[in-house]
């Protein structure tokens, strides 16, 4: 596959000003650390959003056909009942009356999780973190303002609550306001002023510890890791090295000035991206987010290429059925090193979800078991299959 890369210019005063390309095949490689850090999420993301509605259900509990009528808007691999039947130990389906309509509950063990991580999005640590992080997000729009569309698409990787809008954005009216979009029917999330103590990257925040000369349009490198096996041109190679050499934007600054074709309006660019997934909790988000933000303000296609001419910084991930980015630098192997307290309820309920599988397949063995039991007795027999049904409702 061959991607285009640029090659260096006579002087570098000339690649802040414009840049030309060079054909280099880079054979694209699969990281397969980075493929299970995202796998291991499967499934997670409906599981929440189902729980979510579940809960808002004034008895919590919901007929399988409401929840079904939500599958394109959750993305469900499968019917609603078959997901239910899937995670046992999340959801615990029944009938209200005999030959009623399914229904479906959380499980005393789901109900407990949910119950925790509302204390940890609750804690006023966590509150002003989420609502610092949010604000970063909007100051990365030069207009201090986005549609609450896009932001509810970054809202689980921001690691903000079901109810941020009621709960966050009320508690710190400081910060924020609703206020009217350019579409009338739609409404927008604003900051209402400029942070300045919050207008600092993670790079220029990792290059300032310490050291007090770094001021801004200092030279900051990106972190680079390539998945192994993955080989580099020479000359695609030298090229990066110029490229990294160049001044760093900060992605608070407006770089829009730049000229869109040149080395350093691709370097700023880059910047925004990475700051963008360095707010995510999980350093990682859906690539159609990236690509809808990104049109939005005003960047078209040039995240995109950021995504195929970077891969030692950006890792596409085409696991659980969609295409995930992630910031490689924040993992090792599949571990991710920041250790927030969201990551960490979240990793609870997969094993949560983890212990359906056990659970089904114990019901399997007993069931093989008393049919094996009963055998040459047919009255033994379908009640052994009998007993299985229950079973298999009683966990399902």
């Amino acid at each position: 596959m061959a991607f285009l890369f640029k090659t260096t210019l006579k002087t570098q005063h000339h690649r802040l000003l414009r840049r030309t390309f060079i054909a280099a095949k880079i054979k694209w490689v699969r990281d397969p650390y980075l493929d299970e850090a995202v796998s291991k999420e499967k499934n997670l993301k409906p599981l929440l959003a189902l729980k979510t509605l579940i809960l808002s259900a004034p008895c919590k509990t919901l007929p399988a056909a409401v929840a079904a009528v939500n599958k394109p808007q959750f993305r469900l691999p499968t019917t609603a009942l078959n997901f239910f039947h899937k995670y046992p130990s999340v959801f615990r389906i029944f009938q209200p009356k005999p030959l009623s309509t399914p229904h479906v509950r959380l499980t005393p063990q789901a109900i407990a999780l949910h119950n925790e991580e509302l204390a940890v999005h609750a804690s006023p640590e966590r509150l002003q973190e989420a609502a610092e992080r949010l604000a970063k997000f909007l100051m990365l729009a030069g207009a201090r303002r986005l549609p609450l569309r896009i932001v509810d698409c970054f809202r689980f990787d921001l690691g903000l609550p079901d109810n941020y809008i009621t709960g966050i954005c009320c508690d710190f009216p400081e910060y924020f306001q609703i206020s009217s979009g350019n579409d009338p029917e739609l409404l927008d999330l604003e900051l209402v002023s400029w942070r300045e103590n919050l207008a600092c990257s993670v790079l220029e925040k990792r290059a300032r510890n310490g050291n007090s000369d770094i001021r801004k349009g200092m030279r900051i490198a990106f972190p680079m890791f390539f998945s192994r096996g993955f080989d580099l041109q020479k000359k695609v190679k030298d090229w990066l090295d110029e490229w990294q050499n160049l001044p760093y934007i900060s992605p608070y600054e407006n770089g829009f000035h730049l000229n869109p074709n040149s080395d350093q309006a691709e370097k700023w660019a880059v910047a925004v991206l990475h700051e963008l997934l360095s707010l995510m909790v999980s350093k990682k988000t859906d690539r159609d987010n990236i690509f809808c933000l990104g049109e939005y303000l005003g960047f078209g296609s040039r995240f995109k290429k950021a995504l195929v001419r970077y891969a030692g910084i950006f890792y596409v991930s085409n696991k659980i059925r969609t295409h995930t980015v992630v910031l490689r630098e924040a993992y090792r192997k599949d571990f991710l090193l920041e250790n927030h307290p969201l990551m960490g309820m979240r990793h609870r309920y997969i094993h949560l979800m983890n212990k359906s599988e056990k659970m089904r397949y114990q019901n399997a063995d007993f069931l093989n078991k008393s049919k094996q039991d009963c055998k040459g007795d047919p009255k033994l027999g379908n009640q052994a299959v009998s007993c299985g049904r229950r079973v298999s409702g009683r966990t399902g």
